[in-house]
């Protein structure tokens, strides 16, 4: 499936940034690894994706002062998901990363041996409708989006034919609250927090100060 680089300004409505969950995962030897994907993958994806490497655990969406849609949060709604994930007395634990696979829409590397780990995070995360990130959780660092509708047939058999260096074991010490500019579809990603997972304590950091998150309980 085909991405379009447009201002998807019917779904943002001037609203931003886009906020989300995420595990930080942007290491040299990650970058290399995805590099090498896209490389493989040369002629089929958007130029110049920038998100940095991250494995997205939940969505939070739009600030809001008053959220009035489902896509909308407010700074309260934000405290009680750190405080579930503090109360939950979360461990560090490790992930692996490797392997080449695919949306219909993007093509990722694999995310695995966490499962009970991000399973127990995402539960915090929840609210009293489930994820907000719906359908079947596929835990992925996205190497980039389809320039083109391309046919299946042949981009199954280039995945195929990737040789990787083997999956990249990583530790997870801590979990990451990232946003986005909804105008920009392949744009870089803002760190506005990090939950850390052995202390509980969640650090703000300068992005956040703007949209007041920063001035909940560290």
């Amino acid at each position: 499936m085909a991405s379009e680089r447009r201002d998807f300004v019917e779904w943002h409505r001037g609203r931003s940034p886009y906020v989300f969950w995420a595990l930080d995962v942007d290491t040299p030897e990650l970058r290399q690894a995805l590099s090498r994907a896209e490389c493989h993958l040369s002629g089929l994806l958007l130029d110049d994706y920038r998100r940095q490497p991250h494995v997205t655990l939940d969505l939070c969406g739009f600030p809001a002062a008053s959220p009035g849609d489902a896509d909308e949060f407010s700074v309260a709604w934000l405290n009680d998901r750190v405080q579930r994930l503090r109360a939950a007395g979360l461990a560090e634990f490790a992930i692996e990363i490797g392997g080449l696979s695919s949306f219909i829409s993007a093509p990722y590397l694999d995310a695995r041996g966490a499962d009970a780990s991000l399973a127990t995070i995402r539960q915090c995360l929840a609210d009293g409708s489930g994820n907000r990130l719906l359908g079947n959780y596929v835990p992925h660092c996205t190497v980039g989006l389809y320039a083109v509708a391309w046919p299946a047939g042949p981009v199954v058999e280039r995945l195929l034919a990737f040789s990787g260096p083997g999956a990249l074991r990583l530790a997870i010490k801590r979990i990451s609250l990232m946003s986005y500019h909804p105008a920009e579809i392949a744009g870089p990603l803002s760190l506005l927090g990090d939950f850390w997972l052995a202390s509980g304590r969640m650090a703000w950091y300068p992005a956040s100060a703007s949209l007041g998150f920063d001035k909940l309980p560290e």
